[in-house]
């Protein structure tokens, strides 16, 4: 079967007034539906703000369950406002956050960096905050936040590398 698709078969899964609107949306834009693309609005339930040492210990422990789902997560320093690190998942925000970020069990250039300085005393783990919220668009969502970040601070967080 070649990659082309009928619409019906695209669409199978959208209810009758979602298909209906994209065919008007599609009507109305012509020849603009090439240049531009609308988004549909994510909205994000961030959890509440936990301790680092709190995300570090195990659930058993009295730790914090981090979601095995995609999503966002920002890590900040407790009275402030602006951000340490701004990123997102690529499969499961437990793996990223708890494991590799917080624990070093798996590669994270940032948590790396933050983890060298509550090593040599320049970051104090008991002020650190993290929290997260699940999305199936983690990229989308992250590179939303940077924009915003930017515009509010006029730079990336501290430990944030790129966009």
């Amino acid at each position: 079967m070649s990659g082309r698709h009928k619409w019906s078969e695209l669409t199978n899964d959208f209810s009758p007034e979602r298909k209906q609107r994209i065919k008007m949306e599609a009507a109305k834009l012509g020849a603009k539906i090439d240049r531009e693309i609308h988004i549909e609005p994510i909205v994000l339930d961030w959890s509440e703000w936990h301790c680092w040492d709190d995300v570090k210990r195990l659930v058993k422990d009295g730790g914090v369950n981090v979601p095995d789902d995609t999503g966002v997560y920002e890590v900040k320093l407790d009275c402030e406002r602006k951000r340490l690190t701004i990123g997102k998942t690529g499969s499961s925000l437990r793996m990223r956050v708890k494991q590799a970020l917080v624990k070093e069990n798996g590669v994270h250039s940032t948590g790396q960096r933050i983890r060298a300085d509550i090593k040599n005393g320049k970051l104090p783990a008991s002020d650190i905050r993290i929290r997260w919220a699940v999305t199936e668009r983690p990229a989308a969502v992250e590179e939303e936040l940077h924009i915003r970040y930017q515009g509010k601070f006029g730079e990336l967080p501290k430990y944030t590398r790129s966009t």
